[in-house]
Order: C-alpha cells, then sequence, then structure tokens
C-alpha cells in the first residue's frame, strides 16, 4: 500500500505514562502522613514513569523518521 506507513497509529501509551507520573506526583505529597519513605519512591516513580511516558509520546517517533 503507497500510504501504509501514514496510516499506522502512533499510539504507544505513552500519553497514560505521563498521567500515571503526574497522578503520582500529585498523590505523593498525601502520602507523606503514612510513611515517609513512600513519599519519596511516588516522588522517583512519578519522575521515571513520566519521564518515560514523555520519551515515548514525544521523541521515539521523531528518531525512527530521520
Amino acid at each position: 500500500m503507497v500510504h501504509g506507513e501514514h496510516n499506522k497509529s502512533k499510539n504507544s501509551g505513552g500519553f497514560a505514562l505521563i498521567i500515571f507520573g503526574a497522578l503520582l506526583l500529585f498523590l505523593a505529597p498525601q502520602e507523606s502522613t503514612i510513611s515517609s519513605g513512600l513519599n519519596i519512591v511516588a516522588w522517583i516513580g512519578g519522575i521515571v514513569i513520566g519521564g518515560i511516558g514523555f520519551y515515548l509520546k514525544f521523541f521515539k517517533w521523531r528518531r525512527k523518521q530521520s
């Protein structure tokens, strides 16, 4: 097909990872009343998961085009 590459979906789940990472960052300060160790893990996890989602959503498909 001539336009087969053009019609492919670029959905990689990156947007869902960005939302999940943002929720972790938003909810992490409220978890500090339960356990201080969980607060740090939630912050780091939110940043890492959001970063992976950002890479998948905005940068991964640009590298393939070059």
